[in-house]
This record gives structure tokens, sequence and C-alpha cells, in this order.
């Protein structure tokens, strides 16, 4: 899971990174993001210095930025706290994956000025007009700048930082147990999961056509896979193999007119033929393949017994699908 951490001056959102970072979050700052953009280019790193490289690099290349850089330091299986978010553009992108959630931590101004008096850093506001006007400056109505306040209306959870250490503790706690099921990314379901397997095997491909990939299931357990391409020992269609395919990309005839013959095979016969050269029976069993077969594939389909067919990309043939609902193949597209 990653928790998104934000809020005004000494709400309480550092110590709160803290305390999940004890729970094993890994932490990353937008802020320390920034001061590596500034390490590199040698530049003396200032609060100033910090908006400004941020607003610099939102014009530059997106508004989230900064959100990018941050998600590239994930690793799969870890959980994360993501602090100094403050454009609205940075929470969009963090909310692609499901597994974010945005916390705001709030407390009374007045709480949070005694704490600023009190930790007496340098450049820290020391009146209660001070502090608004810090805050204002982050608050910017520029979509590539600061925007502080449309980040705090983005956030799920609100985290209420009045009370001692202990309490926000609690607090923390809690939300991790609450959400930790929650924000566990999903599993494909087994349709997407045999499709993204077909997608992977397109990628094998050799013919100059479009990748095309197919694989056969039953029991959900892959019995064979194809691609489409030239035949075994044979050679390879993008190695010039395949003289049509050839003719074809270099202009001397085109697509669908077969004057000169084409060795593929498609990727739908190939699977069928894997089957058939290691035993493995398909009656009863379901095709998923990236794209509609075509009317030969279909003939091919029925005669192996395959029962059910589904597709990712629709193919206009439909002789191929009018055959499949004749024999009783269950079609469909994902």
């Amino acid at each position: 899971m990653i928790i998104g951490v934000t809020g005004n001056y000494a709400s309480g959102k550092d110590t709160v990174a803290e305390i999940l970072q004890k729970m094993n979050f890994g932490h990353v700052s937008f802020s320390d993001l920034l001061r590596e953009e500034l390490n590199h280019r040698k530049e003396q790193i200032t609060r100033d210095s910090l908006i400004a490289v941020g607003n610099e690099l939102r014009e530059k290349h997106s508004a989230d930025i900064l959100a990018q850089r941050a998600l590239e330091k994930v690793k799969d299986g870890e959980n994360y706290v993501f602090t100094s978010i403050r454009n609205p553009a940075e929470v969009g992108k963090l909310r692609e994956r499901e597994d974010f959630i945005m916390v705001l931590v709030k407390a009374p101004e007045a709480v949070r000025l005694k704490r600023i008096i009190s930790r007496n850093r340098e450049n820290d506001p020391k009146t209660m007009k001070e502090l608004r006007e810090k805050e204002a400056k982050e608050n910017s109505t520029d979509p590539n700048a600061q925007q502080l306040q449309k980040v705090a209306e983005m956030a799920e959870v609100v985290m209420i930082n009045d009370n001692t250490l202990e309490k926000l503790q609690s607090k923390v706690e809690q939300l991790v147990k609450d959400y930790l099921y929650q924000l566990h990314l999903p599993r494909p379901d087994w349709d997407h999961y045999f499709m993204n397997i077909a997608e992977a095997v397109k990628l094998r491909c050799n013919c100059l056509s479009a990748k095309k990939g197919a694989i056969i299931v039953r029991d959900k357990q892959i019995l064979s896979t194809g691609y489409n391409g030239s035949p075994k020992g044979v050679t390879h269609c993008n190695l010039g193999g395949c003289e049509r395919c050839t003719l074809r990309h270099l202009g001397k005839i085109k697509s669908g007119v077969y004057s000169a013959p084409c060795i593929c095979a498609h990727a739908e016969e190939n699977a069928i033929a894997q089957a058939a050269y290691n035993g493995t029976s398909t009656k009863g069993a379901t095709m998923y393949t990236t794209f509609t077969p075509c009317s030969n594939c279909a003939k091919l389909i029925i005669n192996s017994g395959i029962t059910a067919v589904v597709a990712k990309n629709d193919y206009p043939d439909k002789v191929g699908k009018k055959l499949f609902e004749e024999a009783g193949v269950k079609f469909r597209l994902l």
C-alpha cells in the first residue's frame, strides 16, 4: 500500500511518516526529490529554491512529474509513505494505482504555531500573520505550482492531530489496519490472466504482419500456446522467408491480396498444432486469442473440439463467427 500524507505547517505529517517508517514503510519525500534535482544542478537548497525548481519541473515536463519519479522508487510487495505532495496532478497520478490512499493531517492553527515556535527552526514563521503568509504561497492558482489546499481537499482520510504523540500513533496504526487488505493490489480475473499471457506469447511472433498470440486452456491450466509466423525449420518471415509478406511491405501487393502464397501460420493454428505435436487433447478447452480468429482458424478450432473462444480485438470476419454459432462454440470479446 502507498499512503500519501499532506497537511499544513506543523500539522504532524512528518511525524505520521516517521511512525509509518517504524512500521516498515519506505519513505519517499517529494521535497527530497527536489533536493536531488538541486544537488544534481549543484544549486543551493533553500525553501524558495525547492519551490522554484518544483514549479519549473512541472512546467517543463508535466504537473505530475514528481509523482512519476516517486513511483519509480516503489518496489513490488513493499509499503510506502509519500510526503510533501503539493499539486493535485500528483495526487491524480498516484490514484491511478489501486493501492494508494491520501491522508490529510490537521491541527488547529494555534496548536501548529505553538509547535513551530517550540521547535525554533530557522526561517520558520514566528507569528500567526507570518504563518498565514507562508501558507498562502503554497496555494497558487497556477496548475503547475503548489496548490496545497486543493491537495488537502482530495484526501480520503482526515486525521486530527491535536493531542499526544501516543494518540497520533494509535490513529496511524489503526489506519494501516483499516486499509491494509483493502489497498492490496487486486489480482486479475481468470479471463484477463490468460489474455495477458496470450499478449506475452505474441511477442515471439516472427511474421511481418501484426503480432498475434493464442493459448488453449482447460480447467485453468494452459495446454499449449501459439503465435503467428513461419513453420518450424523454415526461414523466419522477418528474415525474408515469406515472399507474400515481403512483397506487401515493399508495396508490390496490397493487404488481403494472395497472388503470392503466404507461408506463415496463424497463432490459433500454431496453438492447435502444438497441442497435437505434444499429444495433448484440446477437447472441451477454451482458446484465448488476441484477435478474433479468421474463418480458416475457426474451422480448425471447431474440429479440434475447442468449445469456447475469448478474443481481445475484433476482426471483421463474419464467416468465422457464423461458423462458431452454428457449431455451438461459445465466442465472446473480452
